[in-house]
């Protein structure tokens, strides 16, 4: 007969295993469709996985702030992650929100300089997370890892810049209008489009460097110019296209 305590390492293995397998499933999903990885073959993805942790988000949990010990690469699964950064005031300028397959932590990686920014869950979040020690070694492996995150952070960078050339030079209503046009939109009616606001107003405000007053008047003028429809929620409906296009021509 089998001793028991053989018998209860083998079972207590065997969930280990079973463990890790749908870990490395859940992680594989992550992995599959992030821009960063999506260049790899199935076999090389399943490598990645293997080195990710998955981690769960509630909404308004923050991940990180500012100045802390952050030495890892996080990759949104699912959900929504503002990066924010708070000033001596107490008053919060919203970076960017990443959505699935957006990842941060890069900076710190290749700096290796603690973030100044906070990492916060807008709404439940799964997350993938690689230690940095182990993403070295990922890109030493393959490198188009490394090509694809300069990649994009070269687009932020441009991004970052167009943002404060708006600042600069245009006034909120433009910078709203341009905020609008770039929203996810479904055809409503002939000609008309219709986005929802994926933040609230302030932190719409937070985004565009102006304040939530701001956002409800712009948004009350374009009311009753018949540009938009303010609907139930955060619901807006776009009439004019051609319009809003004009205002973006101040960026």
């Amino acid at each position: 007969m089998e001793d028991k305590g053989i018998a209860e390492g083998k079972e207590d293995l065997m969930h280990t295993s079973i463990a890790t397998e749908k870990s490395a499933g859940a992680n594989e999903l992550c992995v599959s469709r992030v821009p960063l990885f999506q260049s790899l073959s199935y076999e090389q993805q399943l490598e990645v996985a293997g080195v990710a942790h998955a981690i769960h988000l509630d909404r308004a949990e923050v991940f990180y702030s500012a100045a802390s010990n952050n030495s890892q690469l996080l990759v949104v699964h699912t959900g929504r992650v503002k990066i924010s950064r708070t000033n001596s005031n107490g008053h919060e300028q919203i970076i960017r929100v990443l959505g699935p397959g957006d990842f941060f932590g890069e900076s710190a990686f290749l700096t290796g300089i603690s973030p100044e920014n906070d990492a916060t869950a807008l709404e439940d979040a799964q997350l993938c997370v690689f230690r940095h020690a182990d993403l070295a070694q990922l890109i030493q492996r393959h490198a188009s890892i490394g090509l694809c995150m300069l990649q994009d952070v070269s687009r932020r960078l441009g991004e970052t810049e167009s943002r404060l050339a708006a600042v600069i030079s245009a006034d909120v209503s433009s910078r709203l209008a341009d905020y609008l046009l770039s929203l996810p939109a479904v055809a409503s009616a002939e000609r008309a489009l219709e986005v929802v606001l994926p933040l609230a107003k302030k932190d719409i405000a937070s985004l565009l460097d102006t304040t939530p007053e701001s956002i409800s008047r712009q948004l009350r003028s374009l009311s009753e110019a018949r540009v938009i429809v303010q609907g139930r929620g955060n619901r807006i409906t776009l009439l004019d296209i051609d319009a809003l296009s004009e205002l973006t021509n101040a960026l």
